[in-house]
């Protein structure tokens, strides 16, 4: 099923105007949520609605087809599709140099209209679709700390964004600032009730994150939950010790001392062993 597509209808002719009207009536996924009479109207409703599709008269008084689609331009950040609709085919050219989609003559014939309406999905269905990757890339630049012009080679290239492939710095937003922090300076991180504290280096970050969120962009040939609020960073790790009390420790290179829950300590020996 199409999805609907959002449309305004203009023309300073009514009978032109509701002809158009019942022609549309029988796409269902036309939804006309409104019809304007002169320019000025038409640019009102264009920016406070902003709409998928316009089916735009060229000739107008006042403002016509062309100055509406000039004004639009210069008030909105997305523009609709736009069909200019006119008798009089002299204009054809001009209305291709203002990029409109398509260009129907009058009185509009059934079959022109359903090929221009095919067309019309076509492009909106691929501008939802680049919308959508851009929204992809830059969530994933603002998790990762990549460049978005590396996330989109990447796609074009047909590799996953969810791979092995494991980021090299983490953006961290603090204070209106987002700073990018080395994964490998990273020591380890624990967690702070909503918050995580990203130990690195002399510094300390605080990531609003969950701790699962966080584990999924961490390498796990590296990085080890060794509590259920802390993770450590097994090339950080010093020595592993044992308590009289049963407890392990594992002291970290900048002397830090972690405490190692019962059920990650096995997984910790494996680790440490095996580098």
């Amino acid at each position: 099923m199409s999805e609907i597509i959002r449309t305004i209808v203009v023309d300073d002719e009514p009978l032109a105007r509701r002809g158009l009207l019942v022609r549309l009536a029988q796409f269902e996924h036309i939804e006309v949520i409104a019809e304007c009479a002169n320019g000025r109207d038409a640019l009102d409703v264009i920016v406070a609605q902003k709409p998928d599709l316009v089916f735009l008269d060229i000739q107008m008084p006042g403002l016509n087809g062309f100055d509406v689609l000039r004004k639009v331009s210069q008030s909105v950040e997305q523009m609709p599709v736009v069909v200019f609709v006119t008798a009089y085919d002299q204009y054809a050219i001009r209305a291709f140099e203002v990029r409109a989609l398509d260009y129907l003559l009058k009185p509009v014939d059934e079959d022109r209209l359903a090929q221009a309406l095919e067309r019309i999905s076509q492009a909106l269905t691929e501008q939802r679709d680049k919308q959508q990757q851009s929204k992809l890339v830059d969530l994933v630049a603002e998790m990762t700390g990549e460049d978005c012009e590396d996330i989109l080679k990447r796609l074009a290239e047909g590799q996953s964004l969810t791979s092995d492939h494991y980021p090299e710095h983490i953006a961290i937003k603090e204070s209106g600032e987002i700073t990018r922090v080395a994964i490998s300076a990273i020591e380890w991180v624990d967690a702070a009730g909503d918050y995580m504290c990203i130990h690195a280096g002399n510094e300390t970050h605080i990531l609003r994150r969950t701790m699962k969120e966080l584990e999924k962009e961490l390498n796990p040939k590296n990085f080890q939950r060794i509590h259920r609020s802390a993770i450590v960073n097994i090339n950080q790790v010093e020595k592993l010790c044992s308590r009289q009390n049963g407890e392990y420790h594992l002291i970290l290179q900048n002397g830090a001392e972690l405490k190692v829950s019962r059920s990650y300590k096995d997984k910790i020996k494996q680790l440490i062993l095996g580098r």
